[in-house]
């Protein structure tokens, strides 16, 4: 089947593996090239490779089906060895203390969700703990992704940031494996915003773990330098990004535990509903409108305001 894929991609113009589609039609034929190497899949793993994932990997590998195959296969053998769809706010509570990392409460500018990260809120020191709660953090993010996106905003404040701060290079590495191998083509950008001199050293031990993709993403920006900041005046307005820089209050661990409770909810029953009910590419991104089993339904298109700290925060709701 796969050979006749091949020959069908040659007819529609494809003149290699790594020939980027000109049109949605090859686009397609890399998908199903990329479905019927993979063959049958069952369980979780049917549920996540949707057509839309596959894209991404085939994108995030320049259209190398063969290539594309080896790393979504990697990514389903770690997905169900780490089951990062099972985490639940309990197990990250106490990593989310002190709001070293969360969701923010708007989108940027082109719908997307954005990621707050201060690393001068550190809290804990143990590898297991950090990397569990990047992995709740970044399917949390995808999981509320607007209907039609498929990436994230990071958004590092490093003020305040020293050495004592600095997470062992061992967690760095697993972390930046995770980000680029099993979430490609998720991150849109990434902006170190204001990162001292003492961070240069740690960059320059992290920088080689980066495939060119991921360190073409990453911007450092400081707020003296206005041809840097250009790249945060093209995400976020401004009001949006002094409530994350200059609000002491930007983060109320009571209130947005609840909202993370609830997102739980959601994310059990777009896990749950996939068992045996879709065939391979037939089940949309989690951001997208899914139906329950009790024929209600999931969305997450006109997102009811809720509080945390004082401003609003997007709710994924059960309707």
């Amino acid at each position: 089947m796969t050979s006749m894929l091949r020959k069908s991609g040659s007819k529609s113009g494809s003149k290699s593996l790594d020939h980027e589609p000109s049109s949605p039609a090859e686009e397609q034929v890399k998908v199903n090239e990329l479905r019927a190497a993979l063959g049958p899949l069952t369980g979780h793993a049917e549920i996540y490779a949707t057509d839309t994932c596959l894209k991404r990997y085939l994108r995030a590998r320049n259209w190398n089906v063969k290539k594309s195959e080896k790393m979504l296969r990697d990514t389903l053998h770690w997905r169900s060895v780490y089951k990062p769809e099972e985490i639940q706010w309990a197990d990250v509570a106490k990593e989310h203390e002190t709001g070293k990392m969360y969701r923010a409460n708007f989108l940027d500018k082109q719908g997307q969700t954005l990621l707050v990260m201060h690393p001068n809120r550190q809290n804990t020191s143990e590898m297991d703990g950090h990397i569990k709660h990047l992995v709740y953090c970044l399917e949390n993010a995808i999981l509320n992704l607007p209907i039609g996106q498929e990436q994230m905003i990071w958004l590092v404040d490093f003020r305040g940031w020293g050495m004592k701060y600095t997470i062992p290079i061992k967690t760095a590495r697993e972390a930046t494996n995770i980000l680029q191998n099993h979430y490609p083509e998720r991150l849109h950008v990434a902006i170190l915003f204001s990162p001292p001199r003492a961070f240069e050293t740690f960059w320059m031990i992290v920088k080689p773990f980066l495939d060119p993709k991921t360190f073409r993403k990453v911007k450092f920006v400081y707020p003296k330098n206005s041809e840097s900041m250009k790249h945060l005046d093209g995400l976020l307005l401004k009001d949006k990004l002094k409530d994350i820089l200059d609000n002491p209050t930007d983060y109320n661990h009571e209130q947005y535990a609840k909202l993370m409770e609830q997102d739980d909810m959601k994310s059990t029953a777009y896990w749950k509903i996939g068992e045996g009910q879709f065939q391979n590419g037939d089940l949309p991104d989690p951001g997208s409108m899914i139906k329950l089993e009790d024929s209600t339904e999931v969305k997450n298109q006109h997102p009811k305001p809720v509080l945390y700290g004082e401003t609003p925060v997007l709710e994924s709701r059960l309707e």
